[in-house]
C-alpha cells in the first residue's frame, strides 16, 4: 500500500519515528501541503494522514485510490467525512491521546492569571526589590485560587481533567453539557449555562466545534458572565466571536483570556485579540507534549492495523 502524511512536522518535528507506517506498505511523509496540493501529494495512495491540510470532496474526486483517512489528531473537521462516506472511505481520528496535555495546559492558563510570576521575577529583574512594605509587591496579580469557582463548558475527557486540577486547589467546579445540567459527577458540580456563566471567576471552554458552539461567545454570552472573569479556551478559536472578546477584554468586562487556539492559525496580525489587555495567547501548543505525541502515534498505528486486518479501524468518524 501507498501511504502518504501530508502535513506531518507539527506531530513529529523530528523528535519522533514514522517508522510503524514502514510495515504497512510504502510511506511519504511531507512536512507541510498546501491545501491546493493535497491531491497531488496523495496521488494513487490508498492510505492518507492529515493534521490540517483539507480533504474536500474534489480531493476525494481526484484520488480514487483512496481507502482511508485519518485525522492526526481529535479534531477531524478537516476532512468532509460526507464525502468519505459517499466513496466508502473509511475515516478515523485519534481522540483521547493529549487529555492530559491540554487540561494542563488550560490550567496553566489558570494559574498565569492568578500568579504573575513574570511579574513578581521583574521586580528582582530590574532591582525593584527594595523592602518598603508593599511598594511594588500589589501590583502584580496575585491571589489564592482556594474558594474561588471553576466553570467548565463541555465535560468531557478534558473538561473533567481540568476539574481534578481546580479541585486540588480548592476551587469550587461547576460544569454544563448538553446531557447534563444538574446533579454531581466527578467532583463536578452540574449547573445550566446561565448559572455557569454568571458564577464561574475563570470559565474554561472544552468543546467541540459545530454548527452550534460556532461564535458561541459573543456579546450576548459575555454579557451573562461573572464581572471580572477569566475566559480560556483550548478548544477551537472558532468558538468565540472574536472582537466581541477584545472589546470585551478592553472593556474590563472581561478580566483576561488565556487562549491557545484562534480562528485562524497562525494568527492573523489584525486579529484585535493580539492587542486585546489582559490577553495570553500560546501557539495552538496543548496538545504538543512528546508524551501526547508519542501516544498519538501508538494510536495511528493501532487504528491502521485494525483497519488492515478487519476492515475498518478502531476510532471509527461516524
Amino acid at each position: 500500500m501507498k501511504i502518504v502524511v501530508l502535513d506531518g512536522f507539527a506531530v513529529n518535528p523530528g523528535d519522533l519515528t514514522w517508522a510503524f507506517l514502514d510495515k504497512y506498505g510504502e510511506a511519504s511523509i511531507y512536512d507541510k501541503t498546501p491545501d491546493e496540493k493535497a491531491a497531488e501529494m496523495i496521488g494513487d495512495a490508498e492510505i492518507v494522514f492529515t493534521n490540517r491540510t483539507k480533504i474536500t470532496p474534489a480531493v476525494v474526486e481526484a484520488c480514487p485510490n483512496l481507502k482511508y483517512v485519518s485525522a492526526l489528531g481529535t479534531g477531524y473537521d478537516m476532512i468532509d467525512v460526507p464525502a468519505c462516506r459517499a466513496r466508502g472511505i473509511e475515516v478515523c481520528n485519534v481522540p483521547g491521546y493529549s487529555t492530559m496535555s491540554v487540561a494542563q495546559h488550560a490550567f496553566t492558563l489558570l494559574l498565569a492569571f492568578a500568579t504573575d510570576l513574570a511579574g513578581f521575577a521583574g521586580i528582582v529583574k530590574y532591582g525593584l526589590w527594595t523592602g518598603i512594605p508593599g511598594f511594588q509587591y500589589q501590583v502584580v496579580p496575585f491571589m489564592e485560587l482556594a474558594g474561588k469557582t471553576a466553570g467548565i463548558y463541555g465535560c468531557g475527557a478534558i473538561g473533567k481533567q481540568f476539574g481534578k486540577m481546580c479541585a486540588a486547589f480548592g476551587m469550587r467546579v461547576l460544569g454544563t453539557r448538553r446531557s447534563k445540567c444538574s446533579g454531581e459527577e466527578d467532583g463536578i458540580t452540574y449547573v445550566t449555562p446561565e448559572v455557569l456563566l454568571a458564577e464561574s471567576d475563570f470559565l474554561s471552554l472544552h468543546c467541540p466545534l459545530t454548527a452550534e458552539t460556532r461564535g458561541m461567545v459573543n456579546r450576548s454570552f459575555i454579557e451573562k458572565m461573572k464581572d471580572g472573569a477569566v475566559l480560556i479556551n483550548t478548544s477551537r478559536g472558532a468558538v468565540l466571536h472574536e472582537s466581541d472578546v477584545a472589546d470585551a477584554l478592553n472593556a474590563g468586562k472581561l478580566g483576561g483570556a488565556g487562549l491557545d487556539v484562534l480562528a485562524v492559525e497562525p494568527a492573523d496580525p489584525h486579529n484585535p485579540l493580539l492587542t486585546a489587555k489582559n490577553t495570553i495567547i500560546t501557539p495552538h501548543c496543548a496538545w504538543t507534549s512528546r508524551e501526547a505525541r508519542l501516544r498519538l502515534l501508538d494510536i495511528l498505528d493501532a487504528n491502521l492495523g485494525h483497519f488492515v486486518k478487519e476492515g475498518q479501524g478502531i476510532n471509527r468518524v461516524l
